[in-house]
């Protein structure tokens, strides 16, 4: 009998999280890396918010609580929802979670049986891909196309869709591309799903980087095309746009209070509830005057940044780079570099059960790390069904100026370095 069930070696991870050992490793050996590998911004959350949530410890609101999330916070969802998307949310709709990860497992785990299609983004956060393969369902990437400004067409959608489709997960703004669906890019694709799916296909729409959208956008939501409250799982949280993701709050709003109590279910049997203070906390990140414009100003920080380090990457030679128009990610396209650095070449060259694991942008993503301590991500890291061939990395710009810029010079430097990328590959270590 083997030690671990069959189902464990199914399911993937996030590697943002996973080249943490790799980062320490170097650091304590002195080395000073530039870390622009995790999806965190470098605010502190407000000091209202924090205030509450110390006084809120302070008289004892430390015990078991709601574990659909207690309905102060839940109301307060509801009004922020309804304002921001023009529909009637109740508090009986909304369920709470630690963070915004749950959500996404609990989606696949209540609505699919095994042998159920997935649709979802890819590029799209790892996690999306990751646990399909653990609930036995089928995983159907959606490709972002480049050349579309990694959005999503009707087209590509509807030819993805089969009697089999039981969820369909959208993120706009987009982690890792920015990319930012247009309301009318929006209203066709509703367009296809009421008219291709079945009324019990749901829509997960992670909204989670809904306050951080640039160029003077606005936010817009599938849910908010008529025909697609009944249809859409509406997910965000606090941990992006109040720079709080130590506190994982998360929340979701459910097309019915049936299916919140389904996902409250789940929250009994793996979390029991979420700390009441922190849903207090939350509850005044919402509801305080002063979370808009605290939240707008540093919507125009990211993007201040994105226009220096957009400018600097497209300034290399081998990196094209397209303006993303929301979130705090730059997802430049390396293919150019990589083929003058010798990293397709390179690949080819790798044994089979090497190549599985790897791929020209993490031979880089690896070589820059271990030899010019610059801590990027890799275009596999963001789903790696159907992406042979693309070749792209992550950077986060949830970073001061001067340490982004820093970052972009050692990348600039990795990308020239041809004979310490070969020494690199003659070590073999660290390849993926």
């Amino acid at each position: 009998m083997a030690l671990f069930a069959e189902r464990a070696s199914t399911i993937g991870t996030e590697n943002a999280f996973k080249i943490g050992p790799h980062i320490a490793g170097l650091e304590s050996r002195g080395h000073q890396v530039v870390k622009l590998n995790l999806g965190e911004p470098d605010f502190s959350a407000p000091r209202w918010v924090k205030d509450e949530v110390i006084r809120q410890i302070e008289a004892d609101n430390t015990h078991y609580c709601d574990p659909q999330g207690i309905l102060p916070f839940r109301q307060s969802i509801a009004r922020q929802v309804t304002a921001t998307r023009g529909l009637d949310v109740s508090a009986d709709r909304v369920c709470v979670f630690p963070g915004g990860k749950p959500s996404i497992g609990f989606a696949q785990q209540i609505y699919c049986d095994p042998g159920d299609e997935i649709i979802y983004p890819s590029p799209g956060f790892p996690i999306y891909e990751s646990f399909i393969r653990y609930v036995d369902a089928v995983p159907v990437p959606l490709h972002l196309r480049e050349a579309n400004g990694f959005t999503v067409t009707a087209d590509e959608l509807a030819a993805l869709i089969t009697p089999r489709t039981k969820l369909i997960i959208l993120n706009f703004p987009s982690n890792p591309t920015g990319g930012v669906a247009t309301p009318d890019q929006l209203q066709a694709v509703a367009g296809v799903i009421l008219a291709m799916c079945p009324p019990d296909v749901r829509v997960y729409s992670d909204e989670i980087y809904e306050n951080i959208v640039f160029d003077g956008q606005a936010h817009f939501s599938i849910a908010s095309v008529p025909g697609m409250e009944t249809r859409t799982i509406i997910s965000s949280g606090l941990s992006k746009s109040f720079a709080w993701t130590g506190g994982r709050i998360g929340y979701a709003v459910l097309p019915t209070a049936e299916e919140a109590a389904a996902f409250k279910n789940l929250n009994i049997n793996y979390f029991s509830c979420i700390p009441p203070y922190n849903q207090e906390g939350g509850r005044e990140a919402l509801e305080n005057p002063r979370s808009g414009p605290w939240m707008a100003e540093m919507a125009r920080t990211f993007e201040a940044r994105r226009d220096v380090i957009l400018a600097q990457l497209n300034a290399i030679d081998g990196v094209t780079c397209r303006k993303p128009g929301g979130a705090f990610y730059l997802f430049p396209n390396v293919a150019g570099l990589c083929e003058r650095l010798g990293a397709l070449e390179a690949y080819a060259k790798l044994p089979a059960a090497v190549r599985v694991q790897t791929s020209p942008a993490t031979l880089f993503q690896m070589f820059a790390l271990y030899r010019h301590h610059l801590a990027v991500m890799d275009r596999r890291s963001f789903g790696a069904i159907g992406a042979e061939g693309l070749h792209f990395l992550r950077l986060s710009i949830a970073a001061d100026l001067e340490t982004l810029e820093e970052g972009v010079r050692r990348l600039e430097r990795a990308g020239s370095d041809v004979a310490g990328f070969q020494d690199f590959l003659k070590a073999g270590e660290n390849l993926g």
